[in-house]
């Protein structure tokens, strides 16, 4: 059957799999045709093959196995094609008007007088320019979508195969699949095995098997651990690929002589970044141990006098033993949940050393993280990769060679540091710098790899101060005190009361937690606290999935609080003006980080672009780059750390079982400053407050800090 393309009513971004609805000459109103659509457009023509079915829930569908697609020959279907978001730079409003200039010639223009453009209103030359490179780019993608999409690969992976490669994609792909793992963010080796596949690419290849490898270490990495036992990655990797035990052995010895992977004692297997990383730190915490601090010129007791008079505080035994071991090492870990002074201590630190004429440096993890201890100490404190300059493509400029220049750097929040940051940032580091780093060890993990704060502590070759005592003014906080029992092991108090901080709110249907969170949000919290909804509450979940996950309830939560109609979608998600957005991977160019909260500030819907608002800088996205940001009404505990909110709202139910821990409970209500509310099971949070096997993540930072000493 043939037929002009009127409404696109959905898209699996990941498997291509689109209903549509064409207008068909012989048929009474829009027909729904189903299959792998997705490179079609609103307006285009298209001649289907395939065959009818019925559909219990949705009635008549005309299945489609293949389609081909010619431009359309009517105004009034031009002008839809081209309206459709197809090209970049024509939307609704100027498809219309080139269409009413040119009538029927539109699309011979365009593509031969692209010039002649300029006699529409509004379009200046450099819409023209735009036009003609995203006309020319259609085509081509046009050309690759069609070649992937006979192999099985989705739209999305299409764009996005296209950006990376141009017009050497289809090449590429023909000639090792197994690239596409590598070269691009999103594809991982299933995607671009499934390819080869198709290709008819040999299973037992060298190139599948290496790449398999990588990918299982690569996951392994993503789950915090910065090598596999041997016999571990032998054993996924043959689950993986279905190939004998002897082929993937003989593949990693010869990934070990090609240098893809580096082996070390007790059969660790490494990709060369975590190697280098760890053992790096553990060479550089050593060098910085090796110089003698100097000694004071001053007597520390009357420093420290002056500082408490100053700041009108008078520290106790274990902060003012924290400040003495700041003074009198090269290398120290500051330690201590809520509530216990390290913010007074850390600032007391810092004051210390001002006075003896020491110049500070203040650094975090995160933007978040940074701004908290710049307006804590009223000193500048930057992010670790602002502060190492991170350029791309040449890197880190702060290194080795031009090293940072204090005498002492301060590092907040140091549990959310990975092993590969923390060795960048101490290779900027000179030999005589003195190095505090400050956080709570019983926090989850960082999100990448490595157990950095934790692997320090354990080896037992740098000065700890552990901070665990509440101070009274922080025992009023059913959150402080809670959050103590829970790392304790104990539950916490639910009974909250009127003025409590602390709220518990029983319900075990997953379906009423989710209500209960929206009524929360929207009108309780606020209405009570008088808080802006979105940018004053944060729902913090275990999970992404599930009814109760951080998916569901962004779209809920979108919904009910900002029901605009200037939108952008990418993929299954409609993006709107003023949403909160979190980015979620390290985008060195634009200087976002994964973790990152914004705020869309401008759509526009003719060029497919839109602009986030990153703590006041202001960042220009492409349509396509949407895949590193998602809604951030609801976002996961992981996702949470270095970040303090007004509010939390934790929805704890029986769905997230898999994720109940005691440091994920322990993480999430520590990130409220003023309301924690948790919604749920009690049943739930007594396995998250139960569970503290904390799974073992594979690294040897503190093995080979103690062998080094």
């Amino acid at each position: 059957m043939s037929g002009i393309v009127e409404r696109i009513t959905y898209t699996n971004e990941e498997t291509g799999f689109s209903v549509i609805r064409i207008r068909s000459r012989g048929f009474n109103g829009l027909v729904t045709v189903v299959g792998n659509l997705a490179a079609v457009s609103v307006g285009a023509v298209l001649r289907l093959k395939g065959e009818w079915k019925h559909d219990s829930k949705y009635g008549k569908q005309f299945n489609a196995h293949d389609y081909r697609e010619t431009v359309p020959a009517t105004v009034a279907g031009i002008e839809k094609y081209l309206g459709s978001g197809l090209i970049k730079g024509i939307g609704p409003v100027y498809a219309r008007r080139i269409v009413n200039h040119f009538r029927e010639d539109t699309l011979r223009v365009i593509e031969e007088q692209a010039d002649r453009l300029l006699e529409v209103e509004g379009i200046g030359q450099k819409r023209v320019e735009m036009i003609k490179k995203a006309w020319q780019e259609q085509k081509e993608i046009k050309n690759v979508m069609l070649f992937l999409q006979s192999h099985g690969v989705s739209a999305s992976y299409a764009v996005k195969i296209y950006k990376t490669y141009g017009n050497e994609s289809i090449n590429i792909v023909k000639t090792n699949p197994y690239r596409l793992a590598d070269d691009i963010w999103g594809i991982g080796f299933k995607t671009a095995d499934k390819i080869a596949r198709q290709l008819g690419f040999d299973k037992n290849s060298y190139e599948r098997c290496r790449s398999g490898i990588i990918y299982v270490l690569n996951e392994l990495a993503n789950e915090g651990h910065c090598f596999a036992v041997r016999e571990q990655l032998v054993s996924e990797t043959v689950k993986i690929l279905e190939l004998e035990e002897p082929m993937v052995k003989s593949t990693i010895d010869r990934m070990v002589e090609e240098k893809w992977v580096i082996p070390d004692e007790n059969n660790a297997v490494y990709l060369p970044p975590f190697y280098f990383s760890e053992t790096g730190t553990a060479k550089r915490i050593k060098e910085i141990l090796a110089v003698q601090a100097p000694e004071p010129a001053v007597d520390i007791e009357r420093v420290i006098k002056e500082v408490q008079a100053e700041c009108g505080i008078t520290y106790d035994e274990v902060q003012l033993e924290a400040i003495k071991t700041a003074v009198t090492s090269k290398f120290m870990v500051l330690t201590g949940g809520p509530g216990t002074g390290k913010t007074t201590a850390t600032l007391a630190i810092i004051r210390v050393f001002q006075k003896l004429g020491a110049s500070c440096i203040l650094a975090a993890p995160t933007g978040r993280a940074a701004k908290r201890l710049s307006e804590t100490t009223g000193m500048e404190a930057k992010t670790i990769h602002r502060l190492l300059e991170y350029k791309p493509p040449e890197g880190y400029r702060r290194n080795g060679e031009n090293p940072l220049e204090c005498d002492v750097l301060v590092v907040d929040e140091t549990s959310m540091v990975d092993i590969i940051l923390m060795y960048n940032l101490l290779k900027a580091v000179s030999n005589e710098t003195v190095v505090i780093l400050a956080g709570d060890v019983d926090q989850l993990p960082s999100v990448g790899a490595g157990n950095v704060l934790k692997d320090i502590i354990d080896s037992g070759t740098v000065p700890v101060v552990r901070l665990t005592r509440i101070f009274r003014q922080a025992m009023g906080s059913a959150i402080i005190t809670n959050a103590h029992r829970i790392n304790r092991g104990e539950m916490p108090n639910l009974r909250g009361g009127r003025n409590s901080d602390f709220f518990f709110i029983e319900e075990e249907d997953p379906l009423k937690v989710t209500e209960t969170v929206k009524d929360l949000c929207t009108k309780r919290l606020p209405g009570y606290y008088k808080i802006d909804p979105i940018n004053d509450i944060q729902v913090l979940c275990p999970m992404q999935r599930g009814g109760t996950g951080a998916q569901n309830l962004n779209t809920v939560l979108q919904e009910a609080l900002n029901p605009t109609n200037v939108t952008i979608k990418y993929g299954g998600t409609v993006f709107r003006l003023n949403d909160k957005v979190m980015q979620i991977k390290n985008n060195y160019e634009k200087n976002v980080f994964n973790g990152d909260i914004g705020t869309i500030v401008k759509i526009d819907m003719e060029d497919k672009t839109l602009v986030i608002r990153f703590d006041g800088n202001d960042v220009d996205y492409d349509a396509t780059e949407l895949d590193e940001v998602v809604l951030a009404y609801a976002t996961t505990v992981h996702k949470s750390q270095g970040s303090e909110y007004k509010v939390v709202v934790a929805p704890f139910t029986m769905q997230h079982y898999m994720m109940l821990q005691r440091n994920l409970l322990y993480t999430c209500v520590t990130r409220a400053k003023q309301v924690f509310v948790l919604v749920g099971s009690k049943k739930a949070v007594a396995i998250a407050v139960s569970n503290n096997k904390i799974q073992r993540r594979n690294t040897m930072l503190a093995k080979r800090l103690a062998q080094l000493g």
